[in-house]
């Protein structure tokens, strides 16, 4: 799939083995490291992310901070913070928006050309895929309207639920814009 000259790929594997610049950490607020990929990352980058992290100081929910990767075959790791996901928190959209659309112009102030995500809060955060993706595809969207200068963006999903949920709606939707 391609917009605006930025392929978009939505692949089923592990985001801390993909050969692209930067990959992006689905972190919490410490930034010191957790379960699901904020854990794969630290493990298979190696102790330099964390002693970077340590540096940093934390990340609020919806900014990215930026280290090297350490042992990971790309150059940078762009670690954010999605949302908590609670019903009854009108905020959950923004911030979740934010963690795409600030991983995406810290991604071009490093002049970083491709960049893989994960499914930003929709695991230990608890974010439904469903209504995860209605935040996500605008969020990247509205970025490459703004700033074209990222060549491809990866998606890079863990399990066939969420690859499914994502193909289907960037195949539908990139077709009608």
């Amino acid at each position: 799939m391609e917009y605006n000259k930025t392929k978009i790929s939505i692949l089923k594997g592990d985001i801390t083995e993909q050969k692209v610049d930067a990959i992006v950490n689905a972190a919490n607020n410490t930034l010191l490291g957790g379960s699901g990929v904020d854990g794969a990352i630290h493990k298979k980058g190696g102790r330099i992310i964390l002693e970077q992290c340590k540096k940093i100081g934390g990340c609020p929910t919806g900014e990215a901070r930026i280290t090297t990767a350490g042992n990971l075959p790309c150059k940078y790791i762009i670690h954010t913070v999605g949302p908590i996901y609670s019903s009854n928190n009108d905020r959950n959209e923004k911030l979740l928006y934010n963690a795409y659309y600030n991983s995406l112009e810290l991604a071009v102030n490093y002049n970083i050309k491709s960049i893989a995500f994960p499914a930003i809060s929709t695991g230990a955060y608890g974010y439904p895929v469903k209504e995860a993706i209605i935040i996500v595809f605008p969020a990247v969207i509205d970025f490459l309207d703004s700033n074209g200068s990222i060549d491809n963006i990866e998606f890079v999903l863990h399990n066939d639920e969420i690859f499914t949920v994502y193909n289907e709606y960037f195949t539908q939707n990139l077709g009608i814009l």
